[in-house]
């Protein structure tokens, strides 16, 4: 297993204070995102437990486009990969977001 984290700046609106939510299901070539306010403003905080070691470099990349193409400060986001490919992940990030930003 291999924990990563990331902090990225987030010029948006800020990250509404919601109930968590958590998407998808830990399984082979899936993961599950935790969505949830919190982090400081201006920042997109990521954390990531994955089972495939030594694809940081991959992760940090789909990992900014998120945070650039959703730009919602004091977001944080918790992944639980069990070898997801990168498209995987960025469907399930905008699954979670969106359903994060839907609730009343």
């Amino acid at each position: 297993m291999e924990r990563l984290s990331f902090d990225f700046a987030c010029r948006g609106d800020p990250a509404p204070l919601l109930a968590p939510i958590l998407v998808g299901v830990v399984a082979s070539g899936n993961l599950e995102v935790l969505v949830e306010g919190g982090a400081p403003p201006g920042r997109c905080r990521l954390e990531v437990l994955t089972s495939a070691r030594g694809f940081g470099e991959i992760w940090e990349a789909v990992l900014r486009d998120f945070a650039t193409r959703h730009s919602l400060s004091g977001l944080a986001v918790s992944v639980n990969d069990a070898g997801a490919t990168p498209a995987v992940v960025s469907l399930r990030l905008d699954q979670a977001v969106d359903e994060y930003l839907r609730r009343p």
